[in-house]
């Protein structure tokens, strides 16, 4: 259903990554933006093993991840210079 468009995730802990998380299932390329140096504060929360925590791999997995100063004016434009327009060939009708 969302093959062709790109979602960017800033979300963290529940809501927001389950839902991503179901946009991915659906098809969409969701990249996941953390915030450096540590990333996602979910990354610390237990059952960890092997050192990562069960509870991130659920929530975030068939997701990309990119870790980013964004206090960094360089990073914050690459941020900015992800293309998130869908990709949908011309005439493909959508479904949302």
């Amino acid at each position: 259903m969302l093959e062709g468009y790109r979602v960017l995730d800033f979300t963290q802990v529940l809501a927001g990554p389950t839902t991503t998380r179901y946009m991915a299932e659906l098809g969409a390329e969701v990249v996941k933006i953390e915030f450096a140096p540590s990333g996602d504060i979910a990354r610390g929360v237990p059952y960890i093993r092997d050192g990562r925590s069960a509870y991130y791999v659920q929530q975030n997995r068939g997701k990309k991840s990119l870790c980013l100063d964004l206090k960094n004016p360089a990073a914050a434009d690459h941020v900015l210079d992800f293309d998130v327009r869908p990709t949908r060939a011309a005439g493909e009708p959508s479904r949302l």
